[in-house]
């Protein structure tokens, strides 16, 4: 085998074998706010990987806490710099959805929960090097990340993927594709709280002498969602609110939970200077707000076009049409991309529904960006 068509053969050969991986390792629930059921899940991938890949050069552990622990693992190659391949293994759903949703394939399409976000993507990056070791071409140093707390913003993981990010020459991020497209641009993420303080009183008898936090709360969301710019591409979201105590009681204390998003450090910037400039409008009240950015912007920089451009032109060897675009949701390849490291996102799934029921992929979409993901890793393995 020498082309990307030959690699693309030798997966769809071994078709069974990654359906059969993927139905159990989606198998095993690994929901973000479940340590017990994430220490199952990393286990059961430490030994799929050793079994499919050999024994690495370094595993490195990382605790999590009391999110999901991360592992870092470093596969040796040709070249100098290795390539950062990034893989959380988290998902969104609590643990027993398997029992009323089971893994099902039905003709190209293979369903069950976290099969699109993301477990179907770390088996494309295994795979992917399967084919290069079975074609005996070369291929790049890999540094694998495994973490578990991806789907509540990497609390955990964060300073190990940006430290592992740390000499390597490029990062795939196996994420699922949007609508087939790759990510070249995200969206940074702000995660705030907007809090209240008022003056209790009673709503009847003497209503002036209460200041009410629901009535700031009000007037603060109004301002925030002024910040909003959609031509800017900014978005300001209070989706959660709470206080009060009892309907005849002028409120104390309110609070509102807000999501941020922007393209530009500017708009970050801009929404900072709007956050701080949130005032009460009673004297007696206040208003201030907690939280920050939790993923800076990932802009698409000469450097993360490159990598793109090399997955195009491989890509079209295979006869795809490979698109590119950009995505309000973030993901840990911002945390590298705004290193300054080119970043290519979304190289897993193809197909739909992440977070929701009808999650499912396209098994040939497995298949091809699998092979797809073989040509890129042996492209920069030999650049």
């Amino acid at each position: 085998m020498t082309g990307i068509r030959d690699l693309h053969e030798w997966v769809r050969a071994h078709r069974e074998d990654l359906l059969a991986d993927l139905a159990e390792y989606v198998g095993i629930e690994t929901p973000s706010d479940d340590k017990e059921s994430l220490n199952r899940g990393l286990s059961w991938v430490d030994g799929w990987l050793r079994e499919r890949l050999g024994e690495p050069a370094s595993v490195r552990d990382f605790d999590g806490g009391r999110h999901g622990d991360i592992k870092v693992y470093d596969y040796p190659g040709s070249g100098g710099q290795p390539v950062l391949l990034l893989c959380h293994y988290d998902t969104v759903w609590p643990l027993g959805t398997l029992a009323g949703w089971p893994f099902t394939v039905d003709g190209d399409r293979a369903s069950g929960p976290g099969v699109f976000d993301m477990k179907s993507g770390l088996v494309h990056a295994v795979w992917a090097l399967r084919a290069l070791d079975a074609a005996g071409l070369p291929r790049p140093a890999v540094r694998l990340v495994l973490n578990g707390d991806e789907e509540i913003g990497s609390p955990a993981s964060r300073p190990v993927i940006e430290a592992a990010a740390a000499g390597t020459r490029a990062t795939l991020v196996f994420e699922a594709s949007a609508d087939g497209a790759v990510k070249t641009a995200r969206k940074g993420v702000g995660l705030f709280q907007v809090h209240a303080a008022g003056v209790e009183s009673h709503a009847g008898l003497d209503p002036a002498k209460g200041a009410s936090a629901v009535d700031e709360l009000a007037r603060a969301i109004l301002a925030l969602h002024a910040l909003s710019d959609p031509a800017a591409g900014t978005t300001v979201n209070v989706g959660v609110i709470s206080g009060g105590s009892r309907q005849n009681v002028v409120a104390g204390a309110a609070r509102g939970e807000i999501d941020v998003r922007v393209t530009s450090a500017p708009e970050a910037a801009r929404i900072d200077a709007g956050l701080a400039a949130l005032t009460a409008h009673d004297p007696r009240a206040t208003v201030t707000v907690e939280g920050g950015w939790n993923r800076p912007v990932m802009e698409r920089s000469e450097a993360i076009a490159s990598l793109f451009e090399v997955a195009r032109e491989l890509a079209a060897d295979l006869g795809v049409t490979l698109r590119e675009c950009s995505v309000g949701g973030a993901s840990d390849g911002n945390f590298v991309a705004a290193l300054g490291h080119p970043v290519l996102d979304g190289f897993g799934a193809v197909g739909d529904g992440a977070h929701a029921r009808h999650e499912h992929i396209s098994v040939e979409g497995m298949l091809e960006r699998t092979a797809l993901a073989a040509a890129v890793l042996h492209r920069l393995g030999t650049a």
